[in-house]
């Protein structure tokens, strides 16, 4: 198998990694919205829910980038991690149309993200 071939094979990785990431994202942000709805929670708890699950996806995106890579696990788990969160600041920006908006915890969150991707490439 040549470079270009292996190369192709990351990115199809990382890609499929991505889009299941985003996909358990979406169905957890389901059902706290039900929960929301159903219990009536505080905005608080709300809060908290979104950035657990954040460090949650995010930790089980590296631990299946982890298990596959073999080696170098951390560095496959944090780039997870940045990816996941290199995708959510973008569409925050396209949907709220510029820097205006943007929380001022999103260094919080790139640290969350990041962190809980590469512990899940370590555990792996």
């Amino acid at each position: 198998m040549g470079k270009k071939e292996i190369y192709l094979e990351k990115v199809v990785f990382i890609t499929k990694c991505m889009l299941a990431a985003y996909v358990l994202t979406a169905g957890l942000l389901l059902l706290l919205a039900f929960l929301l709805y159903r219990f009536g929670l505080s905005e608080k708890t709300v809060s908290l829910c979104i950035i657990g699950i954040y460090i949650a996806v995010t930790f089980a995106a590296g631990l299946l980038a982890g298990k596959r890579a073999g080696r170098k696990k951390f560095l496959w788990g944090l780039a997870m991690g940045v990816a996941y969160y290199a995708i959510l600041v973008i569409v925050s920006l396209i949907v709220n149309r510029g820097l205006q908006d943007v929380s001022n915890s999103m260094v919080t969150v790139f640290f969350l993200c990041a962190g809980s991707g590469m512990l899940g490439g370590m555990v792996s």
